[in-house]
């Protein structure tokens, strides 16, 4: 993670702390705003199908529906980075986020920051070369792309790499340089042939293979059992969620209806996550990416808790995360007590089996 990055999550995770504690010292307020709700909500969310239920939900007034008299207001951000930069100063209190940002905020803010809410997303995400990468050892020497530095998709291509025993380091040198840089910088290096490869999320996955010919070298999900692994998760503020929890479980609801629909109303809900592209970007997406990006994801309220810990190991190899207790980053009680009352299975958070 760059340096600057960090001072920027040290300042916000200082403040967040500060925050917590005086909030600790007013449980008198705590208390009394527990059982009302916010009067905004600020959300954020990337432009990227593998968040779709958040496009979805948004386009199709979900989460306004579920929220009554509290607006929502919602906010776009290109990689996680971005998005826990956002939460932990104060900026929005919700996002949709990958595993590894949700991670760094954990441990950034010793485990008073955020929690985990709500699976969103699962697959969606690989590495996609240049018609002449053959293997991996055609990347030796070559640039390869990622969203941003630390977020999932970087920790996932040097996490692969350092198991082909190709070294990479955080300022773009070793055996393959990783450029971090913004997808749509990624689909322009790409086509113009200037980068070898990207490891990146839907719809840029898509973009790359059918319309600059590129050639899908890791499909992520081949990675993990049974093809399962967190992409998208929903992430709150500790201090939002204990003051609005009325608020964070209408949140949920408006997740839930939303997953429900991308389910029960695949075309339409197809559609209406175009149209809230076309809104952000100004440009939708051809039908053949849009099909292909839905294709290659599950849309889940599962965090596939296993896969976050599994990912923040990783993080851990290629250095770029130090050892951190991630046992309370969940809070599933909400979300399952919402299945229940559904009559849906409850989620988990346990970790994978040593």
């Amino acid at each position: 993670m760059s340096s600057r990055r960090i001072r920027a999550l040290a300042l916000a995770a200082a403040a967040l702390v500060a925050t917590t504690a005086l909030a600790a010292c007013g449980k008198d307020d705590d208390k009394a705003s527990a059982s009302g709700d916010a009067s905004t909500i600020r959300l954020g969310y990337f432009p990227n199908i593998t968040h779709a239920p958040a496009l979805v939900g948004v386009n199709k007034g979900f989460y306004q529906d579920a929220l009554g008299s509290t607006k929502l207001e919602t906010k776009t951000f290109n990689a996680g980075g971005d998005a826990l930069t956002a939460l932990l100063s104060g900026a929005i209190d919700a996002t949709y986020i990958g595993p590894n940002p949700a991670i760094n905020g954990w441990a950034q803010t010793h485990g008073q920051g955020l929690k985990i809410i709500a699976g969103s997303t699962s697959g969606g995400a690989g590495l996609v070369v240049q018609p002449t990468v053959t293997g991996v050892q055609d990347l030796k020497g070559k640039k390869v792309a990622t969203p941003q530095l630390g977020n999932t998709q970087d920790v996932a291509l040097r996490a692969w790499l350092k198991d082909q025993g190709l070294t990479t380091n955080t300022e773009g040198g070793g055996d393959v340089s990783i450029t971090p840089q913004a997808n749509s910088a990624i689909l322009q290096g790409f086509a113009q042939g200037s980068l070898a490869g990207a490891w990146v999320p839907e719809p840029y996955l898509s973009q790359l293979v059918l319309q600059s010919k590129g050639k899908l070298l890791v499909d992520e999900k081949t990675l993990w059992p049974q093809g399962q692994f967190v992409t998208t998760q929903l992430v709150v503020t500790q201090t939002f969620l204990k003051k609005y929890p009325d608020t964070v479980k209408k949140l949920l609801q408006g997740q839930l209806k939303s997953i429900d629909y991308i389910a029960g109303n695949k075309a339409d809900a197809q559609a209406a996550a175009n149209a809230q592209l076309a809104s952000l970007s100004g440009k939708p997406l051809k039908d053949n990416v849009l099909t292909a990006a839905f294709g290659d994801m599950s849309f889940t309220n599962d965090p596939v808790a296993a896969s976050l810990y599994t990912g923040a190991q990783h993080a851990e190899a290629v250095g770029l995360l130090k050892s951190v207790d991630l046992k309370g980053i969940y809070d599933l009680g909400p979300l399952n007590s919402l299945l229940a009352a559904g009559g849906k299975p409850a989620v988990s958070d346990a970790a994978p089996a040593s």
